[in-house]
């Protein structure tokens, strides 16, 4: 299906992750940080990136804006887990997310979403 690349400082829900996605039939790449994440998609972009907002060394609105305005077909998701801040949501789609998701959520609003953003 389509190359994805996960982007978060949580070791066990990047695996989550992977696991949700790579049963749906997609191809996953990491990246512990959002430094790491740059240079990944640089060096082979892929069709989405799924990035966590809070992260040392480059957080997930860093990670938004600067592939949003390098490569314009970039597709985006951001996440976060950081309760009270809709705010933080609001900014990623101003940056260039194309959707945002807030944690915890459900395998199946990941997919949804992940579809959604490969499909428009």
């Amino acid at each position: 299906m389509a190359s994805i690349l996960l982007v978060d400082d949580d070791d066990s829900l990047r695996a989550f992750l992977r696991h949700i996605l790579e049963e749906d039939g997609h191809q996953i790449r990491e990246a512990t940080n959002g430094q790491v994440g740059l240079t990944l998609y640089r060096e082979k972009p892929a069709d989405l990136v799924i990035t966590d907002i809070l992260m040392p060394e480059r957080d997930g609105m860093d990670v938004t804006l600067a592939l949003t305005r390098e490569f314009l077909d970039a597709r985006v998701i951001a996440m976060t887990g950081a309760t009270g801040n809709q705010n933080f949501l609001n900014v990623a789609k101003l940056f260039g997310a194309r959707r945002v998701l807030e944690k915890p959520f459900s395998p199946a609003e990941l997919l949804y979403a992940v579809q959604f953003t490969l499909n428009h």
